[in-house]
């Protein structure tokens, strides 16, 4: 009899009791708003801040509502006005095209490789076209990030990191957000951390911050954040940055600052997990995993593996299949977006673009989360029944 998992693929693990009392404890005082906090009194949302900066090895950070409001204000915090041109990955989700789309700017995508990452020749042939990368390390896949800063470095191109999918890792021991000018993070429940909604934001650069602070909606208490640029450097931006209140609140924050701290700890779990998948699904007839340099320390919260040149109605039976015994796997290769899996030309909000060697990868990527609630002995059971169901398609059985 065939085996079935049961498990599901959204659910989350419990906060811990550590933040659940720093929740209740907001809660009880009912100063939710970041800037109600009595005199002396260190908010949440300020120390969560002042924390994360120094876990980053940055000098500033900024907490938010999302981690796309804080992509659109790093754009907006690096000068992006209407019309620009930025360029961003081919292979990506909604939130980034739409950060960009959001400031007036004009998406100019970059192709994907067959290793998942942004394609670099691609890169340097489009570096031209714009001052602004918004680089999405999608689903935790770090390309050479070495090479990537000298292509943009010479070509006068500032770098934005989307770490939605990568708080936690690194490129050669550099942890991802913390090449580029700005580092975004996403708090949202299916990412590493979990408060349901939130961003966070790091940068060394003094202007970048202040801006993202006063775009955040600080009015003019920006001397109440910790991990914040002198006040001098808001006199000179404070009168002409408009207020886009966008800010994280105190529980949302006390919520997120244990999580922080057992990061590295969250990190060797998914890893485990992700390794667990990963060697069950290598040498698939038909398919293939995704290599992971040696170069780079990922998370594996999820995991992809190609279904290069299948024919749609094959990818979709292998999805049907493993759906039926349980397994719950994303498609990148649709017409149609379906819940959070959409590629660029789902888009159309953006100019039309041809990239046919990315739309031969993306029409073989097939997704999967890999949630904490797994245990190994699950990972295992859903690497039989995806390796079982995608080689019987492969077979004609």
């Amino acid at each position: 009899m065939s085996e079935i998992f049961s498990g599901s693929f959204t659910q989350q693990e419990p906060l811990s009791d550590a933040a659940i009392a720093a929740a209740l404890e907001v809660m009880r005082n009912g100063r939710l708003h970041r800037y109600n906090v009595e005199a002396g009194e260190l908010g949440e949302a300020a120390l969560l801040e002042q924390e994360f900066a120094a876990q980053m090895g940055a000098k500033y950070c900024l907490a938010v509502a999302s981690g796309g409001y804080a992509m659109a204000t790093a754009l907006r915090a690096v000068g992006v006005k209407s019309g620009d041109k930025v360029l961003t990955n081919a292979f990506t989700l909604a939130p980034v095209p739409g950060s960009i789309a959001s400031v007036g700017a004009e998406p100019v995508f970059v192709g994907v490789t067959e290793d998942l990452v942004i394609d670099l020749d691609d890169l340097a042939a489009k570096a031209g076209q714009a001052k602004v990368l918004m680089l999405s390390h999608m689903r935790g896949h770090l390309c050479d990030m070495d090479r990537l800063m000298k292509i943009c470095d010479e070509a006068g191109v500032t770098v934005i990191e989307d770490c939605a999918h990568t708080m936690g890792a690194a490129w050669n021991g550099v942890a991802s957000g913390r090449q580029g000018a700005v580092g975004c993070y996403s708090c949202q429940t299916y990412k590493h951390v979990n408060s349901g909604e939130g961003g966070l934001l790091i940068t060394d650069d003094e202007d970048i911050a202040a801006r993202a602070i006063m775009l955040s909606g600080s009015y003019m208490l920006f001397e109440r954040h910790l991990a914040a640029p002198d006040p001098s450097v808001f006199d000179r931006i404070k009168y002409e940055t408009p207020n886009i209140s966008g800010r994280m609140d105190n529980l949302r924050a006390a919520i997120l600052r244990p999580q922080l701290a057992d990061l590295d700890t969250q990190v060797e779990r998914w890893n485990a997990r992700y390794r667990c998948v990963e060697e069950g699904l290598r040498d698939t007839p038909g398919s293939r995993v995704i290599n992971r340099p040696e170069a780079e320390t990922y998370v594996g919260s999820s995991i992809q593996f190609l279904l290069l040149d299948w024919s749609s109605d094959k990818v979709q039976e292998v999805i049907r299949r493993c759906g039926e015994r349980g397994v719950e796997l994303k498609w990148f290769g649709g017409a149609e977006p379906i819940a959070f899996t959409s590629r660029y030309d789902s888009w159309r909000y953006a100019n039309k673009q041809s990239l046919p060697e990315s739309d031969r990868i993306l029409a073989g990527i097939v997704d999967m989360r890999v949630p904490l609630t797994f245990s190994l002995e699950d990972c295992a059971l859903i690497a039989r029944i995806i390796r079982a169901e995608v080689a019987a398609v492969f077979q004609g059985q």
